[in-house]
C-alpha cells in the first residue's frame, strides 16, 4: 500500500486524537459561513503586494543566482530554479478559505488550483504538500478528512505525489499545496514573452468570484453553481503540452487578480499593448450579469477593478462588463499568447485536454503597456 493511501486511510483515527474535543459526527456547519473570504478572492491586493514583493532580491536590484530563471518580479505563476541545462524546478505555493460548502470538493478545487500554476509554467507536476489550517472547535476529523481527500484525489489525478504536509489551528478554515514540478529550461512559458501579433486565448470562461459570492449569500441558481465547481476542479494540464510542442508565446492562469489584472501582468512584462474585445471574452452565463448587476461582486474583484484603472482603457463598456472582466478567479483558465499560424494546433490541443473554452478575446500590439478595450 503507498504512503498516500495509508495516510488517507488512517486520516480519521489520526485527527480525531489530533484534535481535542472536536466532535466525532458529520460537521452540519457550511463551509463557506467560516470563510470572511473565500477562495483566490482572498487574496491581497495587486497594489499592497507589489510594494511587499520589492523588499525579495530578485525585484529590488540585487543579484540572484544565475540559476533563478524565474523569480518575484514579474508575477509570474511559479518560481523556476534549473538544475542543469536539460532540467529545471518549478515551485509554486496556494492555499485559500473555502469557496464551497462540500469538503470534498473544496480540497478538489484548492488542489488543482495550486497544480494548474506548475502547467502555467508549462511544467510538469511532481510532488505537493498539504497545508492546512482547522478551526478545530468547528469542523469534525471527519470533515477535515473529506477536504484531505479532495486534495489528494485531485493530486493522483495528474500522478503528482502528496508526501505529508503541515497543520496548524485557525479560526477560519484555510487548505492548499505547495507543489513542485519539473520543465526543460527551452521550454518554459512567461508572461514576459508575448509579442505583437500574438492571439490571447482563454481556456475557461469567467465569473467564479460572483458565483461564490452568490453561494455564499445563498443567491446562486444550482444549476450555475453545477457548471462553476465543474470548472474549477480541472487541472490547465493543457499547458505542459502546449510549452512541450513550442505552440505558445507566453501564458499565465487566470485567478484572483481577474482577467485584467493578469493580462496586465503580461503587458508590463513583455511591454505591449493588448486589445480586448469584450463580447468575445466568455462567462459562466447571463446568470453572472443578473448577479453582477446585484452587486452580487467580492471584495477581490473591487480590488481588482481600482488597480486596473491606471493601465486600462475601458472605452464605453458597461460598468458590469468591467466588474466581470475583473472578476476574481479561482482555478481559472489560461489566458495564452498564441501566434496566428498556431491557432488550429492550440485548439485541437485544447480539446484533446478538454478545455472548456479556446475562445480568441483579443490580441497583442505594438505599443506602450496597456490593455485596450474594443
Amino acid at each position: 500500500m503507498s504512503h498516500n493511501k495509508m495516510l488517507l486511510r488512517n486520516s480519521n483515527r489520526l485527527m480525531t486524537s489530533a484534535i481535542p474535543g472536536a466532535a466525532d459526527e458529520e460537521s452540519a456547519i457550511a463551509l463557506t459561513q467560516l470563510s470572511s473570504c473565500a477562495g483566490c478572492a482572498a487574496k491581497m491586493p495587486q497594489a499592497i503586494l507589489a510594494a511587499l514583493l520589492k523588499h525579495l532580491p530578485s525585484s529590488n536590484g540585487r543579484k540572484l543566482n544565475p540559476r533563478v530563471l524565474v523569480g518575484s518580479d514579474g508575477f509570474d505563476d511559479a518560481g523556476i530554479y534549473r538544475l542543469r541545462k536539460d532540467l529545471a524546478l518549478v515551485q509554486t505555493v496556494d492555499f485559500f478559505t473555502p469557496i464551497v460548502d462540500d469538503p470534498y470538493s473544496f480540497g478538489q478545487i484548492a488542489a488543482a488550483n495550486a497544480i494548474s500554476d506548475v502547467y502555467a509554467m508549462g511544467g510538469t507536476p511532481v510532488t505537493a504538500m498539504n497545508l492546512l489550517g482547522v478551526p478545530t472547535d468547528k469542523l469534525s476529523p471527519r470533515t477535515v478528512a473529506k477536504i484531505l481527500k479532495g486534495g489528494a484525489d485531485k493530486a493522483n489525478e495528474v500522478s503528482c505525489n502528496i508526501l505529508g504536509g503541515h497543520t496548524i489551528r485557525l479560526s477560519e478554515p484555510m487548505y492548499g499545496l505547495s507543489v513542485t514540478g519539473i520543465v526543460h529550461p527551452g521550454k518554459i512559458l512567461k508572461n514576459s514573452t508575448a509579442r505583437p501579433g500574438d492571439l490571447l486565448v482563454l481556456t475557461k470562461p469567467i465569473g467564479t468570484g460572483i458565483t461564490t459570492t452568490a453561494i455564499k449569500r445563498g443567491l446562486a441558481p444550482k444549476p450555475l453553481v453545477r457548471r462553476v465547481i465543474r470548472s474549477m476542479k480541472q487541472v490547465n494540464t493543457a499547458g505542459a503540452d502546449l510549452a512541450k510542442k513550442g505552440l505558445v508565446r507566453a501564458a499565465t492562469d487566470v485567478t484572483g487578480f481577474g482577467l485584467i489584472g493578469h493580462l496586465g501582468n503580461i503587458v508590463r512584462a513583455s511591454e505591449v499593448t493588448a486589445e480586448i474585445v469584450g463580447s468575445d471574452v466568455p462567462t459562466f452565463g447571463k446568470e453572472i450579469v443578473d448577479l453582477a448587476s446585484r452587486d452580487c461582486v467580492p471584495g477581490g474583484t473591487r480590488s481588482n477593478l481600482d488597480f486596473v484603472a491606471n493601465f486600462t482603457d475601458w472605452k464605453n463598456l458597461p460598468d458590469v462588463m468591467r466588474v466581470i472582466l475583473c472578476d476574481a478567479q479561482t482555478s481559472g483558465g489560461l489566458l495564452l499568447c498564441v501566434p496566428p499560424r498556431h491557432l488550429n494546433s492550440v485548439r485541437t490541443l485544447l480539446k484533446t485536454h478538454r478545455a472548456s473554452s479556446s475562445a480568441v478575446i483579443g490580441r497583442i500590439l505594438r505599443g506602450p503597456a496597456q490593455v485596450q478595450m474594443i
